[in-house]
């Protein structure tokens, strides 16, 4: 079986990983995250593209991109994009690829404004809280479509 490409695409301050509010979002770099993706990536014919950024237009570019290269699927982890924009929404809601929301906390046992997620209207499925592990459970699924 040919390899399934899945975009893996982080929004802002993801790249602070492992030294940003540890209590939080553990000590796990993205590097480390995305080692663990393309490792267990390999193991269900998966290819990784591994890409973030701290601009939200950047993102809606690549969701583009997810659906014009054949992408299978996309994890996101918006960051703080999840609760305010209206671009990425309508930016999933313009491909045909599945997007699978990420994130390492839950966002719904945090402050009242991230309990609204922007990202979760458009996307197949949301798996929030679990660490670093919440991307490869997210692969999980995405081998599932």
């Amino acid at each position: 079986m040919a390899d399934r490409l899945v975009y893996v695409l982080n929004g802002p301050n993801l790249n602070r990983l492992g030294k940003r509010e540890p209590g939080i979002y553990g000590t796990q770099t993205l590097a480390d995250i995305g080692a663990m993706l393309e490792a267990r990536g390999a193991t269900l014919g998966m290819t990784i593209a591994m890409r973030q950024s701290n601009h939200e237009g950047a993102l809606v570019d690549w969701l583009h991109e997810a659906e014009d290269k054949g992408a299978h699927a996309v994890l996101l982890n918006a960051g703080a994009y999840t609760h305010t924009s209206v671009a990425l929404l309508d930016a999933i809601r313009a491909i045909s690829v599945p997007v699978v929301e990420v994130h390492l906390s839950n966002p719904h046992t945090r402050e009242d404004f991230r309990h609204t997620s922007w990202v979760g209207m458009a996307a197949r499925g949301t798996i929030a809280g679990f660490g670093a592990r919440s991307y490869l459970l997210a692969l999980e699924a995405a081998a599932e479509f």
